[in-house]
């Protein structure tokens, strides 16, 4: 099947696919998912609201006849979808997708490296926020120190994915660990992105006060190390990249808050239960699962996902104040997706 690209109000046209697995995790991170507000009790989806990997794999085909080349799985934490595997086997026989990426808490990548690996996946995004081991307990909410996430980082590493560390940082709470963290994945040879404090959702107590900006972070790591920019490798790449001088090593910035990269994102999202999401900050889906379960052929598909894109005009970032933030309702990340 094959259709022409589309583009959105702002002639941004879609590229990536982010694909929620799951709304379950097994961290309670204090940004994302507080265990105050997400208690061992909190009633996560049950299966059958879940889209099956054969919907899944239908969508993300129908995506990908309208231009999109990228996919990463989400959650939640993906490693938690029992049989992760084989939706990443369908994913990358499906024509016109050029790459896929996993993010992840980490906690049970060893258990299912080799697995993913060998169908295919190549890289993976691990969230680590601390090297303190109270500090990182503290943020992930259930105690687990970082030399389990590091262990099975180098763990993946050494089957051959390409490693990506995600840290976000918070005035106040992490952001004495940005050295550290440099220096640790520089001298591994692994990329760390530095990402700005968002107010996903609405129980992070997000302000702008908490923010680190990109600026901040890049005047600490050029006091020590002589970083040199990186062309972006395409339209709508996120991450602004710099290159250790001398090194392979690169070091990144996710810039929602600072830097708003809104004319140029390219992102849509599927969340678990089926709802396509044109923003991070959306406060509403369009319901593509009742539309597969009750019958509609691929090209009434097509058409709602081509007519939601097309009128799309999302540039929150663009236009985020204190107020907006606060008052703003906005689906929780744990149900979107990173």
């Amino acid at each position: 099947m094959t259709t022409s690209p589309i583009r959105d109000q702002l002639q941004r046209p879609i590229r990536d696919l982010r694909i929620s697995v799951t709304d379950r995790c097994n961290f309670r991170c204090t940004y994302c998912m507080p265990k105050e507000l997400f208690g061992d009790d909190y009633p996560f989806m049950p299966k059958h609201e879940l889209l099956t990997f054969e919907e899944m794999s239908r969508v993300a085909r129908l995506f990908a006849s309208l231009g999109v080349k990228k996919i990463r799985l989400t959650g939640g934490e993906p490693l938690l979808r029992r049989d992760l595997p084989e939706l990443v086997e369908k994913l990358l026989q499906i024509d016109g997708i050029e790459d896929m990426g996993l993010t992840t808490n980490g906690l049970l990548l060893k258990q299912y490296a080799q697995s993913l690996y060998d169908k295919g996946l190549r890289r993976v995004n691990v969230s680590l926020d601390a090297l303190d081991p109270e500090l990182f307990g503290h943020m992930n909410g259930r105690g687990i120190h970082p030399e389990v996430i590091l262990d099975n980082i180098d763990f993946a590493h050494k089957i051959g994915f390409k490693i990506k560390v995600n840290m976000v940082v918070q005035k106040g709470m992490n952001d004495h660990e940005i050295l550290p963290m440099a220096k640790y994945f520089k001298d591994k040879g692994i990329t760390l992105c530095f990402i700005e404090f968002m107010d996903v959702g609405n129980d992070n107590e997000w302000s702008f006060q908490r923010v680190v900006t990109k600026k901040e972070t890049y005047e600490r790591l050029s006091a020590i190390y002589d970083l040199e920019p990186l062309e972006e490798h395409y339209f709508g790449e996120v991450a602004k990249r710099y290159r250790y001088k001398g090194t392979n090593a690169e070091v990144g910035f996710i810039t929602s808050v600072s830097e708003s990269f809104c004319s140029t994102c390219t992102r849509a999202r599927l969340s678990s239960d089926g709802k396509f999401y044109t923003c991070l900050f959306a406060a509403q889906g369009f319901d593509l699962r009742d539309m597969i379960r009750s019958g509609a052929t691929d090209e009434e598909l097509l058409q709602a996902i081509a007519s939601v894109w097309e009128k799309r005009s999302d540039r929150y970032s663009d236009e985020r104040t204190e107020q907006t933030a606060r008052n703003r309702k906005k689906k929780n990340m744990s149900y979107m997706g990173g």
